[in-house]
């Protein structure tokens, strides 16, 4: 994951390229199949990848191979984190707005009743599975309100006919009152209208519908209280903000903190208990104090605990289980100080593990063969670990959108000080693969030769690119003495120039004869297919994402579209990138692969040293003026393309199912389910894992 956040890949289904979920590091919503998918065996096959189909979204299924041959104590370890990946899942509702477990739970008290019927309740379940797909009312990529696509008047005349005690009501409200209070919620426009309001102009905090911060705040207050909190002198800063909400009480601002005695504590008490039975079967002394330390962060709220379970987690690179479990991306706040919950559970892929492996034990030699400024060079790269995991579970966050790659920790002073994990969803990304709709390709590549490149060389330039953005590019250059972190110097800009960042490390590497003497490619051609790929998605396919008239607003696709467009623009003279035109379709056509590689070399250059300096101006010019507005000719032809593909644009996962087969009080064994149904799944969910009180 990022340096200020959680540092992901995510590719939308269908895009053909590249990227990583939180913050200036972390995640990308969805992640991208890639180009073409590799042979994969008949057992695959034959399993049955797609589950639901609804609006622009796509639920696959995942296998989990290799599950059935772990000894009993790593199945019980994985089955505790994995209860305590799904203990915190009403959290990251909460999170995302206030009134989301209100409005879920009232849709899920309405799906389970046996009321209503006709085109409005076939309409309420699509809405409460987009629901469910993006932890809330907002739409999981672009954060805008979802339509309900059913009438106020019909669904509050069938909340009536409910029974009362299946309604999330508070105590002594009345249905009317619980009615006045959701139906501007779901129905009105002007209400909770963005998740996150980037927009020029607007107060990111004030503007903004997530439930980070109470009512009455603003931006300037939140940036004045940190500013009295942080010391920019300070080599090892804890991260402030992290794990709270920021509230006025009294006309002061005060912290809510999220721990067991705190805000979201129930649910934070469940996944300790699951943590501690976790710490009773660890596979080592260290992967033990891991846990312990986590435990420990959940129970006190304190921060300097949480970088002290960082510390011991990075270092831990012998156990074979692994878990990401926290508050840890901050995408989902424009400021980049809140951490959105999540967590992965999932054990190492020994063999897969040997690619990614050799990009990071020649980090050293790619940072100093980089094209930054000697002085944002790391000269001792350290710590960097990198492995393929095979995923069991994710929760929060991280599904039902996730991400393909991972790198973390996000503080830059641990990062540099003790290192970083890179990691590569391996059964995921080939879920992705397995899943992916026809068509993409070769509606939107120009000619066979663009084409064959693209089905040749297109599933390991997109593994590259992901290991790469993820082992390399995160973990790569430095802030310079004084210069605060980027969430404090770059703002709301700071993910998505993060991951620009990253991507371009990786951009500038695809091409570079060292990965060939590697044996990690054949040849320079999985660059090019790469560099196809990137272009193509940043600067058309990606679009098919919007809906007319919307600009970029989610920070990965503002940092595809500010490359593409940037290299595009700087490329003209020489025609590097050359818009054509065939059968009255547009193409972005490259001419010159070398030419654009010092392109990207030197955005990489400019974009480092905007983070290295704190360059706030700088960054905003660059996302402003090419990561953010849509060409509305361009926008249109290219719905019509991939609309007329009838392929969905997002893709996310129902999850497996462990079950422990016991004797007793004892667990004998742990067997691994494959659940068809989303919808059923959600509804268990909503039974076995709702701890919170619907208003936090």
């Amino acid at each position: 994951m990022r340096p200020s956040a959680l540092r992901r890949c995510y590719l939308p289904l269908a895009l053909a390229l590249l990227a990583c979920k939180p913050e200036p590091a972390s995640r990308q919503p969805d992640a991208t199949p890639a180009d073409s998918a590799e042979a994969t065996t008949a057992e695959a096959d034959d399993f049955e990848w797609t589950a639901d189909r609804f609006a622009d979204i796509q639920v696959l299924r995942y296998q989990v191979p290799g599950f059935d041959e772990l000894d009993l104590q790593r199945k019980q370890l994985l089955y505790y984190l994995y209860e305590a990946a799904l203990s915190g899942r009403d959290i990251v509702y909460d999170q995302k707005f206030a009134g989301n477990l209100a409005i879920r739970r009232t849709l899920e008290a309405i799906l389970t009743s046996g009321q209503g019927e006709g085109a409005e309740l076939e309409a309420l379940e699509v809405y409460a599975k987009r629901v469910w797909f993006s932890n809330g009312i907002h739409h999981h990529y672009s954060g805008r309100k979802l339509e309900p696509g059913f009438s106020r008047e019909w669904f509050e005349a069938t909340v009536r006919g409910l029974d009362p005690a299946t309604l999330p009501l508070a105590e002594g409200e009345s249905v009317d009152q619980f009615l006045a209070k959701l139906g501007p919620m779901i129905f009105d426009p002007a209400v909770a209208a963005k998740r996150t309001n980037r927009d020029e102009g607007a107060d990111p905090v004030a503007d903004s519908a997530n439930n980070f911060y109470g009512e009455g705040v603003t931006a300037k207050d939140v940036e004045a209280f940190y500013k009295k909190l942080g010391d920019p002198k300070d080599p090892t800063p804890v991260s402030w903000g992290l794990n709270s909400k920021l509230v006025k009480e009294g006309g002061e601002l005060v912290e809510k903190t999220w721990y067991a005695e705190g805000m979201y504590g129930p649910a934070i008490k469940e996944i300790v208990g699951w943590l501690v039975k976790a710490r009773g079967v660890a596979e080592n002394d260290k992967q033990r104090a891991v846990l312990e330390k986590l435990i420990a962060y959940y129970q006190s709220g304190d921060l300097a605990k949480f970088d002290a379970y960082n510390i011991a987690w990075v270092t831990d690179t012998e156990s074979q289980v692994d878990t990401v479990n926290g508050f840890i991306e901050v995408y989902d706040d424009a400021l980049g100080y809140r951490g959105s919950w999540e967590s992965v559970v999932s054990f190492k892929d020994q063999e897969a593990t040997k690619r990614i492996a050799t990009i990071s034990e020649q980090a050293q030699w790619f940072e100093d063969n980089s094209p930054l400024l000697d002085a944002h060079k790391k000269k001792d790269v350290v710590g960097i670990s990198a492995k393929v995991i095979t995923v069991v579970v994710e929760g929060g966050d991280a599904a039902p959108s996730t991400p393909i790659g991972i790198n973390l920790p996000n503080a830059n002073w641990i990062r540099a000080n003790h290192g970083s994990k890179s990691v590569n969803l391996g059964n995921i990304v080939e879920a992705y693969d397995m899943g992916k709709g026809s068509g993409v390709l070769e509606e939107f590549t120009f000619d066979e030769a663009e084409l064959a490149r693209a089905k040749e060389h297109g599933a390991l330039a997109h593994k590259l690119h992901v290991d790469m953005h993820e082992v390399i590019g995160h973990a790569s250059g430095q802030i310079e003495p004084g210069v605060g972190t980027p969430k404090e110097t770059l703002k709301s800009y700071a993910s998505a120039l993060e991951e620009g960042r990253a991507d371009l490390v990786a951009l500038y590497y695809a091409m570079d004869p060292r990965l060939v003497e590697l044996g990690l490619m054949p040849s320079v051609e999985v660059g090019m297919a790469e560099y196809d790929s990137y272009i193509r998605g940043g600067l058309m396919v990606q679009l098919s994402r919007l809906e007319l008239g919307e600009q970029v607003e989610e920070s990965h696709m503002r940092n595809r579209q500010m490359i593409a467009a940037w290299a595009y623009e700087k490329g003209q003279a020489d025609k590097v990138i050359e818009r054509k035109s065939k059968d009255g379709k547009t193409y972005f056509v490259i001419n010159d692969y070398a030419k654009l590689r010092v392109l990207f070399g030197e955005l990489l250059r400019e974009i480092q040293r905007i983070k290295s300096q704190g360059d706030y101006e700088a960054g905003k010019a660059l996302i402003e003026t090419y990561g953010v507005k849509v060409d509305r000719a361009l926008h249109e032809e290219v719905k019509r393309r991939y609309d007329a593909l009838d392929v969905a644009p997002y893709s996310g996962f129902v999850q497996p199912k462990l079950v422990p087969v016991m004797e007793g009080d004892q667990i004998t064994d742990v067997v691994i389910e494959y659940p068809t149904d989303f919808r059923a799944q959600m509804l268990e969910y909503a039974d076995r894992y709702s701890f919170l009180p619907t208003w936090n």
